[in-house]
């Protein structure tokens, strides 16, 4: 739940700071990006710190090496956050953070199912979870420049 908070506070954050005057943020496709860049970051921290092993423990046991699949995604996280800011990589971010999106989507399932913790609080229920993925898909898709 606090990568969902942390996207609607953060966009909420950068319009203010448009309406204020800072003249990045006066619209709303800026704000979309930061906030989808805040969530990236926020959502990769974990990929190394003390969530780390429930992170790893979300992996499906179908899946080889899930320690490397972490590693991996949080740094795709990365990278998606810095190439949805730059113009000349903002499209192909949004498409490969939202084809990301999905492939992560099935720990997400396994997770909710097995009822694990993510930093001793449950997991969202699996249809919770479907919702915050579509909200963050939709998100990522809509920080492209197409709807810029």
């Amino acid at each position: 739940m606090a990568p969902f908070i942390a996207l609607v506070a953060s966009f909420l954050l950068f319009r203010v700071f448009g309406l204020l005057g800072w003249s990045y943020f006066d619209e709303w496709h800026s704000s979309l990006q930061g906030a989808v860049v805040v969530m990236l970051l926020l959502t990769a921290s974990a990929h190394w710190g003390k969530r780390r092993p429930d992170l790893i423990r979300m992996v499906p046991p179908s899946f080889p090496r899930p320690d490397w699949i972490v590693t991996a995604t949080g740094y795709l996280e990365i990278a998606g956050a810095i190439g949805i800011m730059l113009p000349a990589t903002s499209q192909a971010a949004s498409v490969c953070l939202t084809i990301l999106l999905i492939a992560m989507f099935p720990a997400n399932a396994y997770a909710a199912r097995k009822k694990l913790t993510i930093g001793g609080k449950p997991v969202p229920k699996l249809l919770v979870r479907c919702l915050l993925q579509i909200v963050f898909i939709a998100a990522v898709i809509l920080a492209s420049p197409v709807f810029g």
